[in-house]
Parts: structure tokens; C-alpha cells; sequence
């Protein structure tokens, strides 16, 4: 989702991209890897993770603190880097966003998943909250209505990536346990629901087995990124190397250490931030 009227973004305004914690910097890579001229500003709320079990009011609360945080910085897009904020909170940020652009990573990899599925069977990994909010499958509808959605959470997932377990034999097993129903569904397309998912594609790429396309949500709305700032003349101009800025709410050098494995690059100083209401 968009949101265009109001303040007019400058081009050389960072992109700012949010989420509860870490996971969203998978978004963040694949924005410098599709805009590597682009400069970052990116908000985890480290204080608060997970907001995967958190309510849908404790976490449109939460997420118009960041958007409130991420303006004053005065980004000229606004990625929505979570799926459990992006399913229960995408208007409340399109309402604040005073007409920076607004995209998520769940429309994107929904309007992706509708593209890619052949047999019209998609299935949808991600947190409690992101699966009970049936975001996806109304997503996924509303660019293919005749396309047959299943979801299920995966709760350990993401803190066997926070482990750094990406590619251990008892993550495989997890993987094994919680795809066992993509062949009884027939399912042709997985989307990978959480943030933290993408760092695990190779084992679950060969888990779900070749027949099944993987979905990652960060590759898509990095696309969606980049097609919105070409359309909207927001593309960075500056022929000098981009400043990516990183803040959180607590516990910046463990932040900082996890950053670094999922970007695969040094990080500069991570700033801690104590968010207003």
C-alpha cells in the first residue's frame, strides 16, 4: 500500500525501514543490494520483540511510535519490515505518513505469491500474529481471488536464526515437522511469512522440495521499493557513497553483532532510542 498525499518527499531523503527487531534487516539487505544508492535509516524496536504474540492493539500502538520516529528523520519511504506490523498496522502508518509512500512487506509478497502460483495453492509461513490476522490470505485474494491460502505459524523458527542455527540438522528437523503439509495440500508456493525467514531459503528451499516456489517478501518489496521511488522521480541523486543510519530501543551491541550476520557487511555505530508515544 502507498500513501502519496501531503509532505512532498525530497530524493535524496534515506528510506526508512522498521521492525521489532532484527528481522527486518533481511529487508534491509535486499534494498541495498536492489537501491545500493540508496541510504538506510532502520528502526528495530529491540526493546519490545517479539510482537508476534503480542495484541493487534499493543501493536498499532508500537508501530505509530516508529513511524512518528522514522518522519522526524525525514525519510521518503516508509517499509514496513514486519509481518505482524505490517498485518494488523499498515493503516495506522499510512494514516500517520503525511505523504511519504507507505509499502509492506506483506502486500508485496502477497501480489508476488498471486503471480507465481500455477496450481492456485499457495501456502504461508510466519508468527502467531501474522497467521491469526489472515492478513495474507486477503492480500493474496484481492490480486487472485480464485487462489486457495493455507497459513501456519512457525514459532521456532526465529530463535533458531537467532541462534545462528540457519543450517543446523535440528533446524531441518523443525523444518521437516512444520512442512509436512505442503504435499497433502498440494501447495506449489511458499511465502515466507517473517522477516527472519529469508535467512533460512537453502534449507527450506530443500525441504519443501523443488516443485515448490519460495516467496521472500524481502526481495519483493525491495522490487516494489524501487519501482515506487523510479515512478515517484524519488531516486537518490548523489554520487557519493550512502549513510545508513541504525537505531534501536535497547541492547544495541547485540543488535549490532546479529546485524552484521544478517547483512553480511561491517555496520556503523548502532544508537539506542527511547520512542515517545
Amino acid at each position: 500500500m502507498a500513501q502519496t498525499m501531503g509532505r512532498q518527499p525530497v530524493s535524496n531523503a534515506p528510506i526508512g525501514i522498521f521492525d521489532s527487531g532484527v528481522g527486518g534487516l533481511t529487508v534491509a539487505r535486499a534494498v541495498m543490494e536492489r537501491l545500493p544508492n540508496e541510504a538506510i535509516v532502520y528502526f528495530g524496536d529491540t526493546a519490545r520483540v517479539p510482537y508476534g504474540v503480542k495484541s493487534a492493539q499493543t501493536i498499532r500502538r508500537y508501530a505509530a511510535e516508529i513511524t512518528r520516529f522514522l518522519l522526524q528523520q525525514e525519510v521518503k519511504l516508509l517499509i514496513i519490515a514486519c509481518n505482524s506490523m505490517a498485518a494488523v498496522a499498515a493503516d495506522t502508518v499510512a494514516g500517520l505518513a503525511a505523504g511519504v509512500p507507505v509499502l509492506d512487506v506483506i502486500d508485496a509478497g502477497a501480489r508476488a505469491a498471486a503471480e507465481m502460483t500455477r496450481r492456485r495453492a499457495v501456502a504461508v509461513i510466519g508468527t502467531m500474529a501474522t497467521v491469526d490476522s489472515g492478513a495474507y490470505a486477503r492480500r493474496i485474494h484481492a490480486y487472485a481471488p480464485d487462489v486457495r491460502v493455507h497459513a501456519w505459524a512457525c514459532p521456532l523458527f526465529v530463535p533458531l536464526v537467532e541462534e545462528g542455527w540457519v543450517d543446523h540438522p535440528v533446524t531441518e528437523q523443525v523444518a521437516r515437522e512444520y512442512l509436512a503439509p505442503l504435499t497433502s495440500e498440494a501447495v506449489d508456493t511458499l511465502v515466507l511469512g517473517c522477516t527472519h525467514y529469508p535467512l533460512l531459503k537453502p534449507l527450506l528451499r530443500r525441504v519443501a522440495g523443488p516443485d515448490v516456489a519460495l516467496v521472500d517478501s524481502a526481495v519483493a518489496v525491495a522490487e516494489a521499493a524501487a519501482q515506487v521511488l523510479a515512478e515517484q522521480a524519488l531516486l537518490r541523486r548523489e554520487a557519493a557513497a550512502p549513510q545508513h543510519h541504525f537505531y534501536v530501543s535497547d541492547k544495541p551491541p547485540r543488535f549490532h553483532t546479529l546485524a552484521e550476520r544478517f547483512l553480511a557487511r561491517s555496520l556503523p555505530e548502532v544508537e539506542r532510542v527511547v520512542l515517545e508515544g
